[in-house]
């Protein structure tokens, strides 16, 4: 496994900084402070390509790998976590998912704009009463000839207000045995007769991005708008989330890095008993132990950014990627607002808002608790990873780079 960076990677790496670096930063602040999200971020995003970084150039996107998303998202995160939100949702949870699970017509009416950034895309799974437990949804999809009607909400839904189609995952098949068995995805235009939708506001983190609710009443949907067949749903939400939470982990493994970064400026800058408190070894030491944590989550996502890249099935190493990074970085948050003393509590200070936007993706995406099941059900033999029907094709630079 070589894990060095190629000059590519190291190419897409620097844009993505100095995009973030000097075209966000010195705004988001403000953006967090309104509670919205800025305006010139997705069309920016579009302009450099950073919205298609992994999708093959014949399907609109840049021809890159896997890595490069996971390096993309670690740089926008190092930022602000809302950054990263875009490439979770837009790119991991939707475009990859279409890219592994669409037909070649689908892909060329929805991925092929979505790539370019010419269109913004969406993910419905969470509803009211349904997180964790996604057998727990209650939309409907029901059949009418060459069409699906649907019903129901989705809840927490990121871009909710912004996308121009989302996947939308409903029950097709209401008393199936196995719940599970009957869901199914569905590729929604959100601006159908009967899709109406809506921000949230007051959250505590991930101010300035888009989070919100979308209401299907009687929405009609085509049957080529179907995700795979029947059933599949569930298969193709949860590898969506392999890919979803890649980008998570690699994020939030950018968050710890802007924490540590905040900290070690900090700490030379602030002095207390006439010297820098850098000198002090309780200081010291939570900067270690961040140093610590980046290391490992840059690791872990860049191992699983590997399997990706070889088309092996990641649904483990991607799990814990999400949950060491995620639960790391709320914890080299939280130092760096010790760090700072009372200045890390305001917002004059980038640490207090890493340490708001840190908790969101201890719960998205699989809580916590959920990637600590998923790790023991692996290690006691009780889950598999036997292939998918469809897996997330493997990285090839001549199919991937080559045009249509």
């Amino acid at each position: 496994m070589d894990l060095a960076l190629t000059a590519e990677h190291e190419m897409v790496q620097k844009m993505v900084r100095d995009f973030a670096q000097k075209e966000v930063a010195p705004t988001i602040k403000e953006w967090d402070r309104k509670h919205e999200m800025a305006p010139h971020v997705l069309p920016r995003m579009a302009e450099l390509g950073i919205l298609g970084v992994c999708i093959p150039v014949r399907y609109g996107g840049q021809g890159m790998d896997y890595i490069s998303l996971g390096l993309v998202c670690e740089e926008l995160e190092a930022v602000d976590t809302t950054l990263r939100v875009v490439m979770s949702v837009h790119m991991g949870l939707n475009s990859m998912g279409l890219l592994q699970w669409g037909t070649e017509e689908q892909k060329q009416r929805f991925l092929v704009p979505q790539a370019r950034g010419e269109k913004i895309a969406g993910f419905c799974l969470t509803e009211p009463g349904a997180g964790s437990d996604v057998a727990g949804i209650l939309s409907t999809a029901r059949r009418e000839g060459d069409e699906y009607v649907i019903n129901g909400e989705k809840m927490w839904i990121s871009l909710a207000t912004k996308a121009d189609h989302v996947l939308w995952f409903a029950k097709t098949d209401p008393a199936a045995e196995d719940p599970h068995d009957g869901i199914t995805a569905f590729i929604l235009e959100t601006d159908r007769p009967g899709v109406t939708r809506g921000d949230i506001k007051g959250k505590l983190g991930v101010r300035a991005g888009s989070t919100g609710w979308i209401n299907c009443q009687d929405v009609r949907v085509p049957l080529e708008n179907r995700l795979g067949e029947e059933g599949e749903g569930f298969k193709i939400a949860m590898s969506c989330l392999d890919n979803g939470r890649y980008t998570v982990a690699a994020g939030a493994t950018g968050l710890i890095r802007a924490s540590l970064e905040a900290s070690v400026r900090y700490a030379k800058e602030r002095e207390a008993f006439g010297r820098p408190i850098a000198r002090f070894q309780l200081i010291q030491s939570k900067i270690a132990r961040m140093v610590q944590a980046y290391e490992a989550a840059r690791l872990l996502y860049l191992q699983a950014g590997w399997r990706k890249n070889m088309g092996l099935r990641n649904t483990r190493e991607t799990s814990l990627a999400k949950w060491f990074a995620t639960d790391a970085s709320f914890e080299a948050a939280s130092e760096a607002v010790q760090v700072h003393g009372a200045y890390g509590y305001s917002d004059e200070y980038d640490v207090e808002r890493y340490l708001r936007n840190a908790k969101g993706a201890i719960i998205y995406e699989g809580t916590s608790e959920i990637h600590q099941l998923i790790q023991a059900g692996y290690a006691l033999g009780m889950r598999s990873d036997a292939p998918l029907r469809c897996e997330l094709p493997a990285y090839d630079p001549e199919y991937w780079q080559a045009e249509a």
